[in-house]
């Protein structure tokens, strides 16, 4: 019998105040820095991805490959506005029902990425994320759209940088993060989160399993722990 049919009280509004999500991998099957460097073939299609596993791992700091792949890449103002085409194309089933379902119920939903923002900023604005509320690491390029620089004051292209931000953005908790990687995880060790579930629709990384709360492979999943509190495990 559900809660609506009486057995158990109902829950007074939703579960979690606040829900980070990250991108790549979670909200969108595309991982953006491996789809870029596939973009230019050879050697550098090659190593990227075995550099972007080795950070989402944990086996290398995220500050140690940040710059070297983008200096490797060099994506230009077109290569991002492909990849924000990208990861909507790829959009995680049900990601934009759910962002919609809890946004309906006064969560406060913020995108939180280590990816390049204009791309991620072209994704939040279909899920109907308002601009403000979605962060990634700043990027320029020279007249000619050619690559110049990212934000290297960002904290998003750091190992913690992700509960750094929080600390600044004082969301309502209780909190709940969300993703796929070393640098989602830190957001519930460092105690900006409350709860964190491993996202495993398109990685299963078993280091970070270990550090979850609940490992979920579906958007409707999260939207019913997020507005309902109740979860596979």
């Amino acid at each position: 019998m559900s809660a609506s049919q009486g057995s158990t009280p109902r829950r007074h509004g939703p579960a979690f105040a606040s829900v980070v999500l990250d991108v790549d991998s979670t909200l969108s099957g595309v991982e953006g820095i491996n789809w870029l460097a596939e973009r230019r073939g050879g050697d550098v299609a090659a190593w990227i991805p075995r550099l972007t596993e080795k950070a989402m791992t944990g086996e290398l700091s995220i500050a140690e490959v940040y710059a070297h792949r983008l200096q490797a890449v060099a994506p230009t103002r077109a290569d991002l506005a492909a990849l924000g085409d990208e990861y909507i194309r790829c959009a995680a089933p049900g990601a934009r029902d759910a962002v919609a379902s809890m946004q309906g119920a006064g969560v406060r939903v913020e995108m939180v990425s280590g990816g390049l923002l204009p791309a991620v900023q072209a994704l939040g604005a279909w899920l109907g994320v308002p601009e403000s509320q979605v962060h990634a690491v700043g990027i320029t390029f020279s007249s000619d759209g050619a690559y110049e620089a990212f934000d290297a004051e960002s904290p998003l292209a750091t190992p913690m940088g992700k509960p750094e931000l929080l600390r600044v953005l004082r969301l309502p908790r209780p909190l709940l993060a969300v993703g796929d990687g070393i640098t989602d995880v830190v957001m519930r060790t460092d105690g900006e989160a409350d709860a964190f579930v491993a996202f495993t629709a398109y990685t299963h990384r078993e280091i970070i399993m270990t550090h979850a709360d609940y490992v979920m492979s579906s958007f409707a999943d999260v939207a019913e722990l997020v507005l309902n509190g109740r979860a596979a495990r």
